[in-house]
């Protein structure tokens, strides 16, 4: 049984997350679901991660599968256990609590606001936010860091959850961010995680695959609304999206450049490494602002209100 799951309810988590969003006066007291899951993590890979290449990606499919197991395995039971009262109401508390929408503007808008400030501030606030190294960035640098983290996080923070939300219900979106919390933190090709992550790395793929290029046709269909150029979104989508070195965050970044005129993404610093990317929306300008990343977090919402929409749509057909 995946647990009852309706447009209402969709449509009342998303607005719930919305306004909400995730109240630091809750989550210093109760650990938000995300953080246990990361512990969970955490113990296993410590305890599996050991050997050679071919057993660390055995026991990585291994332990994702445990993950997986558990996280699922919980939501299922509870919700066969509990009135339908009350597993309406977890699946309405679920949904709100594992999107992210709203956290993830305030964020971003924090870097806007440094920026106004300083560039020390604005450099402090996209550190928060990205894996890249604040001291070699200048303002427009870090302004577009924060409008990459944005349309990205836009995509596997909001979109994704959201659309296997409105597929599956409380284990659709439990499953999903397990899979993308474990891609985050053992996803790396790095000499420690490349074998053991490799499963996490490629289901992550996978299950974003149609919700990044969902999150981007959402961000240029946004851009037609709010009178930004929704036309060059769509061409660098089309385009650009291909170059990326992500399989899927192309697609929402190469929107969000297209739709506000810059140029994203391209060679990035991370610690002593040069990641080698291609540009999205290649040709567009690369001094980004303050006020171009609050356009961004406006596109955003936009984008995440007709992501919504979408998604209740969606439900009533399946």
């Amino acid at each position: 049984m995946l647990g009852p799951i309706s447009s209402p309810i969709i449509l009342a988590a998303a607005l719930l997350d919305a306004v909400i969003g995730d109240p630091p006066i809750v989550w210093r007291r109760v650990p938000h679901p995300v953080v246990w899951v990361g512990r969970m993590i955490t113990l296993t890979e410590a305890r599996l991660n050991r050997g050679g290449s071919a057993r660390r990606r055995a026991l990585g499919l291994l332990a994702l599968a445990l993950w997986l197991s558990v996280g699922v395995g919980s939501s299922l039971g509870l919700l066969a256990i509990v009135p339908e009262g009350a597993a309406v109401a977890l699946t309405l508390l679920g949904g709100a609590v594992l999107l992210a929408q709203k956290s993830l503007a305030d964020h971003v808008l924090a870097v806007a606001r440094g920026l106004e400030v300083s560039l020390a501030d604005g450099r402090q606030a996209v550190s928060m936010i990205v894996g890249r190294d604040p001291e070699v960035l200048d303002a427009a640098a870090v302004a577009r860091a924060a409008i990459e983290s944005a349309a990205e996080n836009f995509s596997d923070g909001f979109v994704a959850p959201l659309f296997w939300f409105a597929l599956f219900g409380l284990p659709g979106i439990v499953g999903y961010k397990i899979i993308n919390t474990a891609d985050s933190m053992v996803g790396h090709r790095t000499a420690r995680y490349a074998a053991f992550g490799w499963a996490s790395a490629r289901l992550d793929d996978l299950v974003n695959l149609l919700p990044a290029r969902l999150a981007g046709a959402a961000i240029a269909g946004a851009a037609f609304f709010l009178r930004h150029d929704g036309r060059q979104a769509l061409r660098a989508m089309a385009r650009d999206a291909g170059h990326h070195r992500s399989p899927n965050a192309g697609w929402p970044e190469a929107a969000m450049a297209g739709a506000l005129g810059l140029a994203l993404a391209g060679p990035r610093r991370y610690g002593a490494e040069i990641v080698e990317d291609g540009w999205m929306n290649d040709g567009g300008r690369a001094a980004a602002t303050a006020g171009d990343i609050r356009a961004a977090v406006r596109l955003m919402r936009g984008a995440a209100v007709l992501a919504v929409l979408l998604a209740a749509g969606l439900r009533v057909l399946v």
